[in-house]
């Protein structure tokens, strides 16, 4: 056999190889036996001294040097005999706090969700030279429980009252008395104040370990509204305070608990009880509590300082904006005790700002027409700030070090992408988490400079794998609307795809206010399930219509007062310009949301009905009179004042105009956006008279999560897409 022959022969040997090896996804690959789940590293903690840090394990605490990224020590180990006075097994523990000095560790474990983002918790404190640990109380699970500064107490929430703990005498004191389900809460959040300002603790202690400054709501005159549980020959009534829009609000209060003296001051927030506080945190000062205060419109901010012996309060920032302000994901007082460092939007993107304590803007830190995603660390040795920013690209977030002065910027991401990082005490190293649309989450350590000097995790396994799974991915462009709007989205097309074929269309739709889908990171489980669809033939996109974030102020904000209106004529209009394509078949354009999303799909088949011809909704809200007080508000006012902002572009009302097919699910146990939404929905399309698909999902939260749930609600989607697109 000739020597060309023997090589045409291998070619076509390793293509046919090739072709055999690649697979298709499943849904039970995505939802059931983890084939595409991503390794990662799980409760980092930079050590004090700044060369080491720790990471939580199923099976303990672990010690690592940054330098090196090699294991230092077990500084923990769970299920050990020798860990327990009495034997008993250790429980999965799910998070962890040092003390001050790192002798001690507070371990949290058998957690009990409340609502989406808080429960309570078994907590255990663990002794470092010993190797024991102990239950906290014998008097049931807690929340939130901290240590003091000076490591010599605990502080935490029961029954909506806080308790202090010597952890040296074992003796619990209770210095809130009047906490009562659905009445009066102390040292935590309400439901509304959890969700929308994401915050759940609401306690602090002075730095000095001697004060503890904590809200109280009073919702006393919020409405409830009642959730049943469905299961027992009876359903259970779960009644719990939602503020829906232009309703009552908690009427919040701050207090300081001396502990020295035993009394409690409350602090004077101003004549307004209609008001928010969605900040509070000490100073360097263990004598002074800075407050942020906002009108309920949110489209004013100010930030106090409270003298905690006197009370006396001074108001050292103001900001004002004509549509609202975003609670500033960044507000740190430097160590010299003189300046604070603040993010704001004021000159139309997201910026650091330092101010003096007097209320004196020292510097703009950051410029330009780019928008600052967070502050990430501060060396303040070393006069440097470590941020990411969308400065290369809206898609992109990457990190730079600049000096508190504003100036020799420099940019440590190498990779376009999404870099976050996690830096050590001091800064002089930091743990890289970097992905990219089609790229897994790879951890690496870096010198404060940016090089990297250890690879921790690549998933080098799982990108393997994505590649035996077909090469459908994540393309990115910018589209131009009718109105002359440039709009960035990404794609997904079959492997196979031919221009000369034309191809049934799904959009994949968030829009809320401030978010981004289309973004150049890992995408996790939607990802494969759009990939999934791709490979079944269909052409997935995805558009970041106006509202949406990482474009600066102004593109996201003109959605004020008109909450929709935008995002609907956004998307259909991206639908309109696929539809031209001569690769897409425009008689078969479909729709898929959740939440907004599932708001954004169901406005866009009755508006868009001549475009698309299915559409599918999960947890959808159907009118804006139904979600909360902060959210709502924040974007449309009140009812009261704004109600054709509301009316003219809620699903209910344009029910009549459905002609495509429509999906809606909902979990009856959605606590966010509650199942009265979807009955709403259903009503009036009956009314109307159009025929319609529905699936409910007993007892399930807005994330419909738990057993089988996430794998059948898929399946019932793909069947739905395949079936009617």
């Amino acid at each position: 056999m000739k020597k060309s022959t023997i090589c045409i022969l291998a070619f076509m040997a390793l293509s046919f190889s090739s072709a055999i090896a690649q697979k298709n996804i499943t849904l039970e690959n995505i939802w059931l036996d983890g084939t595409f789940a991503a390794k990662g590293i799980s409760e980092i903690r930079s050590m004090k001294d700044g060369e080491h840090y720790c990471i939580l394990t199923r099976t303990g605490i672990e010690k690592y040097a940054y330098k090196t990224g090699l294991k230092v020590e077990d500084v923990c180990l769970f299920n050990t005999p020798q860990m327990s006075k009495k034997a008993k097994p250790m429980p999965i523990i799910e998070s962890y706090m040092f003390n001050n000095n790192e002798t001690q560790i507070l371990l949290s474990s058998e957690f009990e969700p409340i609502y989406r983002h808080s429960g309570v918790s078994n907590y255990y404190i663990y002794d470092v030279a010993n190797k024991t640990f102990e239950l906290i109380s014998q008097n049931g699970k807690q929340r939130l429980t901290t240590f003091s500064p000076d490591g010599t107490m605990v502080a935490f929430v029961r029954n909506n009252n806080i308790y202090i703990m010597d952890l040296q005498t074992k003796e619990e004191k209770q210095i809130t008395f009047d906490g009562k389900f659905n009445n009066i809460i102390n040292g935590t959040m309400d439901w509304v104040y959890e969700e929308e300002f994401g915050i759940i603790q609401g306690f602090y202690w002075s730095p000095d370990s001697k004060k503890i400054a904590y809200y109280r709501f009073d919702e006393s005159k919020v409405k409830e509204y009642n959730m049943q549980t469905w299961g027992g020959l009876y359903p259970d009534d779960n009644k719990f305070k939602y503020p829906k829009a232009g309703e009552t609000n908690s009427t919040v209060d701050i207090l300081i608990y001396d502990l020295t003296t035993q009394q409690t001051k409350q602090l004077d927030e101003g004549s307004e009880n209609d008001q928010y506080i969605p900040r509070i945190k000490w100073t360097k000062d263990a004598n002074t509590l800075a407050l942020m205060r906002m009108n309920r419109w949110q489209n004013k901010m100010e930030l106090l300082l409270a003298d905690a012996n006197t009370g006396k309060i001074s108001t050292i920032y103001t900001e004002e904006d004509k549509a609202y302000i975003d609670v500033p994901d960044t507000w740190l007082f430097l160590d010299d005790g003189k300046h604070f460092l603040i993010t704001s939007e004021k000159d139309g993107y997201n910026h650091i700002y330092m101010y003096d304590l007097g209320g004196n803007m020292v510097k703009q830190i950051t410029t330009g027409n780019y928008d600052v995603v967070k502050i990430n660390g501060i060396d303040e040795k070393g006069k440097k700030i470590y941020y990411t920013s969308k400065e290369s690209s809206p898609i992109n977030s990457d990190l730079y070090v600049i000096n508190l002065n504003g100036k020799k910027k420099t940019k440590l991401s190498e990779k376009d992408g999404y870099t976050n990082a996690s830096f050590s005490n001091g800064c002089q190293y930091y743990i890289s988490n970097f992905t990219d649309a089609n790229t897994p989450p790879i951890y690496t350590i870096h010198n404060s400079k940016g090089k990297q000097l250890v690879m921790l995790q690549d998933n080098a396994t799982l990108a393997e794998t994505m590649k035996s799974y077909g090469k459908e991915h994540k393309t990115f462009g910018t589209l131009t609307t009718s109105e002359g709007v440039d709009l960035n989205y990404y794609i997904i097309k079959p492997a196979s795809f031919d221009s000369t074929k034309r191809y049934p269309l799904f959009f994949y739709v968030y829009g809320g206010p401030g978010s981004q889908q289309v973004t150049n990171r890992y995408g996790g489980s939607d990802y494969y399930w759009q990939r999934m669809l791709a490979q079944k033939g269909y052409i997935v996109v995805c558009v970041d219509g106006r509202g949406t974030g990482g474009r600066g102020a102004e593109f996201k904000k003109m959605t004020y007062k008109e909450l929709g209106k935008y995002e609907c004529i956004d998307v259909i209009e991206a639908a309109k310009y696929f539809g031209k394509q001569q690769w897409v078949d425009e008689s078969r354009i479909g729709i898929f949301g959740w939440s907004f999303g599932g708001y954004l799909s169901s406005l866009a088949i009755l508006k868009g009905s001549n475009v698309f011809k299915t559409a599918i909704a999960v947890a959808p809200v159907t009118t804006w009179r139904y979600y909360n007080t902060i959210y709502t508000e924040r974007f449309l006012r009140r009812p009261q004042e704004n109600a054709s902002g509301y009316d003219n572009n809620s699903p209910i009302n344009f029910a009549d105009q459905l002609k495509g097919n429509y999906l809606i699910i909902h979990g009856t146990g959605d606590d966010n956006v509650h199942y009265q939404n979807t009955l709403d929905m259903i009503s009036a399309l009956q009314k109307a008279g159009k025929e319609f698909d529905m699936h409910i999902y007993p007892n399930k939260n807005h994330s419909i999560y738990g057993g089988n749930t996430r794998w059948h609600l898929y399946r019932l989607m793909t069947n739905f897409i395949e079936e009617k697109l």
